[in-house]
């Protein structure tokens, strides 16, 4: 049986959710991953499996590529579309020169907000659960390094979005205007903050409205198994070989 296993994880699954497939699946209950992905994304998620459990340090610290929709007219308490809408207004259609200029300015070295629906810790319990009780806590920083940020297209949501990057990507619902980037950047970088940051410095709310996890250092999701019955079918067989 592999110890490591490359998963396409689907868009409403966790990351534990992909786990306890897999746990039934073939037959196996030591398992992690290396890097969470939140439900409302998809994309590449590397399972240790058994003793490839001790493996996933050789993964966890490498830089992750994203393909990322960030819709500019809306902010959210989460900073992705399930959350609540603190703010909301029309947009002029952006500049694509500026955009550009934008992102070229945060890439490096850069000061993020760390998301309040996150499970970054403060005075021991997750920040999540201070904001669903409606408690405020102090705004976590984090120095983020972003090593790419380009742009792919942009779009009327509800419009199919230009298909100038490698991933395909669902339409966004509304009348606002949508920005397709490729994010690549270092362990801990949060697209949600990106994506309201890309929206505070082009002087508009914004918000994550969809993301995909396309690479894992040099381990592309193109190569990653999907979560359905067919796809395992490979898994399970070489599981019960072994």
């Amino acid at each position: 049986m592999k110890d490591i296993l490359f998963i396409d994880k689907p868009k409403g699954w966790s990351s534990f959710d992909v786990i306890r497939h897999l746990r039934k699946r073939l037959y196996v209950q030591k398992m992690g991953h290396a890097g969470t992905l939140d439900p409302m994304a998809t994309g590449l998620l590397i399972i240790g499996v058994g003793k490839g459990t001790k493996r996933l340090t050789e993964f966890i610290g490498l830089p992750k590529t994203y393909r990322m929709r960030v819709l500019l007219g809306k902010r959210t308490a989460t900073g992705d579309l399930e959350g609540e809408v603190q703010e909301e207004r029309a947009v002029v259609k952006p500049d694509k020169r500026k955009v550009e200029e934008v992102l070229a300015g945060m890439v490096g070295e850069i000061e993020l907000p760390i998301p309040m629906y996150s499970a970054v810790k403060y005075k021991g319990k997750p920040l999540y659960r201070y904001a669903r009780q409606g408690i405020a806590v102090p705004v976590k920083m984090r120095t983020s390094r972003i090593r790419r940020l380009r742009l792919c297209g942009v779009s009327r949501e509800g419009a199919c979005p230009e298909p100038a990057c490698s991933e395909p990507v669902e339409p966004v619902e509304g009348k606002g205007w949508v920005l397709d980037i490729e994010l690549e950047a270092d362990k801990g970088t949060y697209a949600r903050a990106v994506a309201e940051e890309i929206g505070s410095r082009l002087g508009a709310p914004a918000t994550l409205a969809g993301l995909r996890r396309i690479k894992i250092g040099d381990y592309d999701v193109g190569e990653a198994e999907a979560l359905d019955d067919t796809h395992m079918k490979s898994a399970l067989s070489s599981s019960r070989r072994r």
